[in-house]
């Protein structure tokens, strides 16, 4: 199993709009970056877990889990002339872009913000932290996962 943090807007859609999907299980859409694109292609697996971080708000941060429920399959936004994330360059026979669908598990008891991960000594080599990365989707080891889930039960500095 591989674990991953998985960035969105919460106000384009966020963890409570999961949460309220039917089963709480919807497809993560619009990726257009050919890293996290060949991501889901050749490493997500069903049964992955990742993380679901809100971004791009006043108090960015880890707001609770998601499990990966299938392999990637074509993103059909990508063919839909009216849609947001519509790329003509897209082929239904060849598709460019990929999506995930993922499922609801919890929210965290607390947000674990974006400060807290970056003071954090032992998360200094999260994708997360790092000057420059701005993928929207980044791989987080086995034991930054089990390190950032005893955060979410220590008191926020």
């Amino acid at each position: 199993m591989a674990y991953w943090l998985m960035k969105s807007e919460p106000d384009v859609y966020g963890i409570d709009h999961l949460a309220a999907e039917p089963d709480g299980v919807e497809h993560w859409d619009g990726i257009r970056n050919y890293q996290v694109r060949n991501m889901f292609r050749d490493q997500f697996q069903p049964g992955d877990q990742a993380f679901f971080y809100h971004s791009n708000t006043k108090v960015p941060g880890i707001v609770g889990i998601m499990e990966i429920v299938t392999n990637a399959y074509p993103d059909h936004t990508a063919f839909d002339p009216d849609a947001k994330y519509y790329d003509p360059k897209s082929d239904p026979d060849n598709p460019r872009w990929l999506m995930v669908d993922v499922r609801y598990q919890r929210h965290l008891s607390r947000v674990i913000t974006l400060a807290e991960l970056k003071s954090d000594p032992a998360l200094s080599d999260m994708a997360l932290v790092r000057r420059g990365n701005h993928l929207s989707v980044m791989l987080v080891s086995a034991s930054q996962w089990a390190h950032i889930l005893e955060m979410e039960h220590r008191n926020a500095d």
